[in-house]
């Protein structure tokens, strides 16, 4: 698909550009318009499944309504009547109604943003357009791909620990106090096995010839082509015709 052929590093620092622009406006029309051009672009381009989409999208649109009422619930008392909005039979400031669905639109639309780049970019090529394109060093770079790496690695160690206390007798927790004692008693070995991975992966490093260089050259190579501009020019579009229609509507 479109949206993961593009330059990693060059799609996050676009998508952050649009989440800045969007921070200088304080109307609900052009987020909402934004919005729903984010969606379009990112089922459109990005092949994202929409059940897991809304899996992790729900949370956003919790805290997004939760910020809307609020606002809205601890709204100054109007001083003009013809500035107000009837809600619920309550007349409301129009201009903390007209705030706090924008501030609720700026959330969504940043959820939204964020969303399409964790569905469409591989966080290890991620990385790697990091060091070539925006001069990360290696030493970090490495050290988060480890870390990334070991995430999983983990959790498998974690099972082992809980199966092997489980043959040897271990009275299993039920209540969350016996949990957490568990978990107390899982951190040792786990922290020990973590270490040790720690060890033989940085001593497989070294003895591969790494030494943290920036001048190292890269199996893999990224570059910024013609589709990375095309990208930005789609969401450029999307945000203009947004921000036209607002000042339309006034």
């Amino acid at each position: 698909m479109f949206l993961q052929r593009l330059n990693p590093s060059y799609k996050a620092v676009t998508i952050i550009v649009f989440i800045i622009f969007l921070a200088t406006i304080f109307e609900p029309v052009t987020p909402l318009l934004f919005l729903i051009w984010t969606f379009v672009v990112t089922f459109l381009f990005g092949g994202v499944s929409l059940k897991k989409y809304l899996l992790y999208f729900t949370p956003f649109i919790i805290f997004a309504l939760g910020m809307l009422w609020t606002s809205i619930a601890f709204a100054d008392t109007p001083n003009n009547p013809s500035d107000t909005i009837s809600l619920f039979g309550t007349s409301l400031p129009k201009e903390s109604v007209l705030t706090a669905l924008a501030l609720s639109l700026r959330v969504l639309n940043v959820a939204a943003l964020s969303l399409m780049f964790v569905f469409t970019t591989n966080i290890v090529h991620f990385i790697l357009s990091m060091m070539q394109q925006l001069k990360l060093p290696p030493r970090i770079a490495y050290g988060v791909l480890a870390g990334y790496r070991f995430l999983p690695m983990l959790k498998d160690e974690l099972m082992i620990i809980h199966d092997a206390h489980r043959i040897r007798g271990v009275n299993q927790a039920k209540t969350m106090r016996e949990k957490w004692q568990n978990y107390k008693r899982y951190l040792i070995p786990l922290l020990a096995s973590a270490i040790r991975k720690a060890e033989r992966t940085a001593m497989a490093m070294e003895s591969k010839g790494f030494t943290g260089d920036k001048s190292r050259s890269f199996y893999r190579q990224f570059s910024i082509q013609k589709q990375d501009f095309i990208f930005s020019i789609i969401m450029l579009i999307g945000f203009t015709i947004s921000y036209l229609i607002s000042y339309q509507l006034g």
